[in-house]
């Protein structure tokens, strides 16, 4: 776990350049389930079925954030694009993300936020599925091999992001004396230019309480709480075309602030219209950052 006081040296946003202005893919809302929904990680034992909640597959308009006039902000929209080399030679390497790509992480989301420190707390490898089957919670046997999640979510609800709080700072006096923190996961290319299967996240000003679906989610050693979200003809949704190694996505998981913020930003995984067939598998790195302000 790495702590800092930030002195950003990343870039400014990352500049817009016009490409395609859309693409229509498929994103799944949920649309039902027996009870609370629950969602396993890994597959279940014999008899428990992996999800008891069914899916609303809709086509949904993704635009290209890269042509819009005026960057979006993550405290507005939810999310903004960084120009943000990493120093790190290889995204496998545990050790090499703990001490290089932490620090450069807590620097980014102190420069996107105007926090004053944040703490990394988790990360996460994603690899696209061989053969690109259709996109779920994108974890299958039990659970280590992470795929790309089709599903529309948030990683915390505002139940388990008031408790993260004190779950990365393991200190009930200093979390007392936060006055406002939030989680933000930045999220990049961990190999060469994304062409198959990118992450679009939503407007966050486009969301509404009454969309969201607080939710369980399963590993093999916890249980978290997430949203999942209904659909709605307001959502406005967007994606970086072609993001590459270089360039860092930071969304808004969670903000301690009630009003005039963004607090939750909707995402998935969705397919590209047409992806060549020798199309390299994505491949990603996601961190959390908690961060606070003074």
């Amino acid at each position: 776990m790495n702590e800092t006081l930030a002195h950003p040296r990343v870039s400014s946003p990352h500049a817009w350049r016009p490409v395609q202005s859309a693409v229509s893919a498929r994103l799944g809302y949920i649309a039902s389930s027996e009870g609370r929904p629950i969602n396993y990680m890994y597959d279940p034992p014999e008899g428990v079925t992996k999800e008891n909640c069914e899916y609303d597959f809709r086509d949904v308009r993704i635009a290209n954030a890269r042509s819009l006039t005026v960057p979006p902000s993550v405290h507005a929209e939810g999310f903004e694009l960084w120009s943000a080399p990493s120093s790190v030679l290889n995204f496998q390497e545990p050790d090499e993300i703990a001490r290089t790509y932490y620090p450069e992480c807590v620097e980014l989301a102190c420069a996107a936020t105007g926090g004053s420190s944040a703490i990394v707390f988790d990360h996460l490898l994603r690899k696209r599925e061989p053969g690109r089957p259709p996109l779920t919670f994108g974890r299958s046997g039990d659970g280590t091999q992470p795929g790309s999640v089709g599903r529309v979510h948030n990683d915390y609800t505002d139940e388990s992001g008031q408790l993260r709080l004190g779950r990365v700072l393991q200190d009930d006096q200093r979390a007392a004396i936060v006055r406002r923190y939030c989680v933000v996961n930045i999220w990049r290319s961990a190999k060469g230019p994304i062409v198959d299967t990118p992450l679009a996240v939503c407007d966050a000003r486009t969301v509404f309480v009454r969309d969201m679906v607080a939710s369980d989610i399963r590993y093999q050693d916890r249980t978290g709480e997430i949203y999942l979200f209904e659909h709605s003809d307001r959502h406005r949704w967007y994606y970086y075309p072609e993001m590459n190694r270089d360039e860092a996505l930071v969304f808004k998981q969670y903000d301690s602030q009630v009003s005039g913020v963004a607090r939750f930003t909707p995402h998935a995984a969705f397919d590209l219209p047409d992806i060549p067939s020798d199309a390299p598998l994505r491949e990603s790195i996601e961190v959390r950052c908690l961060v606070m302000f003074d």
